[in-house]
């Protein structure tokens, strides 16, 4: 199964939401459609970004960068109930590398 990552930076919390309810959100939403591997908080540049690498059902590329890239923007759409958001971006794993889909 081809695996992907999605990437989305957290400009803050909406009042009354727990800093740990960005990423429940953030893999709850994503785990309806897709296997979720791992989940992680980096920060990049001073900002929090959420990483969830994910499994898509192998079928043909363009279908299974399409589903991911509607999965990525559920996810965002639910994690910006909680939180403010800026960048997404989608990637797909191809030869060992990370590749912008």
């Amino acid at each position: 199964m081809p695996s992907f990552q999605t990437r989305l930076k957290i400009t803050g919390l909406r009042p009354g939401n727990p800093p740990e309810s960005v990423m429940e959100a953030a893999v709850e939403a994503l785990g309806t459609r897709h296997h979720v591997e791992s989940h992680q908080l980096q920060i990049s540049g001073g900002v929090p970004q959420l990483n969830l690498r994910f499994l898509v059902e192998a079928t043909e590329d363009r279908g299974e960068n399409q589903q991911a890239r509607e999965s990525a923007a559920m996810m965002r759409d639910a994690v910006e109930r909680v939180a403010l958001t800026g960048a997404l971006s989608v990637l797909r794993r191809n030869r060992g590398k990370w590749l912008p889909v």
